[in-house]
């Protein structure tokens, strides 16, 4: 399990990280949310100990994380680090024997890997002659060799395609399924929440939420949806209820009170056939823009 307690991070009177904390428990995938400077790639360099921390400390099963823990770690950075006129079979064989794989079994690991994310046909092609989003399967591959004790990934699934996206999907939930603990930042907030398990939302430096979905939602507002057989404009003149919108025969509000809905339906069902009554749990979306004022 990886541990973050207090993490800051200054650079002059700027601070870029400001008392971050969050874990990643074994076997879960933990999505990381925020806008562009919002911290997530200094607190990932910080997690790598490619940057040092000003505050606080990273912890992997419960002692402070060593260079040996790192280097079991697969990392997939911002910034991308490949060799662009090396055939991509051969680089990532070289960046496997560098963790310490005999060569055999990095050259069938990195096959395989390749071949998963759509590129078994160009295992000997420059990574230069390959389009961008082609590229960005090379270095998930590689952030995926030797079998990683932790994942840490920024913005893995920038620039794929759907086919890509789900092939990545899949291979993030083979490891979660092992037990290995994941940690990705992204924008796209539908994929992080089919992905994750739970998620922590930066701005400007500071946690402002993180917990499971579930726990997330329960932060939101629930609005409800009523749909009747009939014109449903009474709904703005009925006490304990904020009407959000009404259209035609369909509404959608908040309840301001415990209780308002068995009232509400009471006299919905009064009034004619009640067609549709239930709860709209807010989207991630939503919660996001709710917790950073976005």
């Amino acid at each position: 399990m990886l541990e973050v307690h207090g993490l800051t991070r200054r650079f002059g009177d700027r601070v870029a990280v400001d008392d971050v904390s969050f874990t990643v428990p074994t076997g879960t995938t933990v999505g990381f949310v925020g806008a562009n400077g919002a911290g997530k790639t200094t607190t990932m360099r910080m997690i790598m100990g490619l940057l040092a921390p000003t505050a606080g400390e990273v912890l992997w099963n419960g002692r402070p994380a060593t260079d040996a823990d790192r280097r079991g770690f697969g990392y997939m950075p911002e910034e991308r680090g490949l060799y662009p006129k090396q055939p991509i079979l051969t680089q990532l064989v070289y960046l496997g024997e560098l963790r310490g794989m005999p060569a055999a079994d990095a050259r069938s690991e990195a096959t395989e890997l390749l071949t998963a994310l759509g590129l078994g046909e160009r295992t000997k092609d420059k990574l230069e002659k390959l389009s961008l989003g082609n590229q960005q399967r090379v270095q998930i591959a590689a952030s995926l060799m030797a079998d990683p004790s932790m994942l840490v990934l920024d913005e893995p699934f920038s620039g794929l395609d759907p086919i890509a996206v789900d092939a990545m999907s899949a291979m993030l939930q083979q490891r979660t399924a092992s037990g290995i603990p994941v940690l990705f930042s992204s924008h796209q907030l539908d994929l992080v929440d089919r992905l994750c398990d739970a998620l922590v939302i930066l701005s400007q430096g500071r946690v402002v939420a993180a917990g499971t979905r579930e726990e997330l939602i329960a932060m939101g507002t629930t609005r409800h949806r009523m749909v009747l057989d009939s014109d449903a404009g009474w709904l703005r003149d009925m006490r304990g209820i904020t009407v959000d919108d009404v259209h035609g025969n369909a509404a959608t509000f908040t309840l301001d009170a415990a209780g308002v809905e068995n009232d509400l339906l009471a006299e919905a069902i009064r009034r004619g056939k009640v067609l549709e009554f239930a709860p709209l749990r807010p989207t991630l979306s939503e919660i996001y823009r709710k917790v950073t004022g976005q």
